[in-house]
């Protein structure tokens, strides 16, 4: 299998001018081997560093399924307590709970008066 590029004339075990076609044609390959284990090295590195995006990805994606299902609970038990006050508020209780909210404004104003005269 014969390469095309430096030392392609030079006939095998034949160093005319001082193996000088051959040490080019070993430098481009030096090269060529440093440059793909510095390209394999980057690969590697992102490599690693989408992996752990995919794990973090699913960590937050399990938060938020977890964050969903406790709004999902909280929306429900405000939607209970919502439709107990409407019942609460259609019922005969409403004098009993404007009774307590003006003791409350009563009782609020004596302690701002007490405090006021001090």
């Amino acid at each position: 299998m014969r390469r095309a590029g430096l030392g392609e004339g030079a006939p095998p075990g034949n160093y005319g001018n001082y193996g000088y076609a051959n040490s080019g044609y070993n430098a481009c390959e030096e090269e060529n081997e440093r440059l793909t284990e510095s390209l394999r090295n980057k690969v590697t590195a992102i490599k690693s560093l989408s992996i752990e995006i995919g794990h973090e990805v699913k960590n937050q994606n399990k938060l938020l399924a977890e964050m969903d299902s406790q709004f999902d609970s909280t929306t429900g038990f405000l939607g209970k307590t919502m439709g107990r006050l409407k019942i609460l508020s259609r019922g005969s209780q409403t004098k009993l709970l404007c009774y307590m909210m003006l003791f409350s404004l009563f009782v609020f104003f004596v302690i701002y008066w007490i405090i006021k005269l001090r």
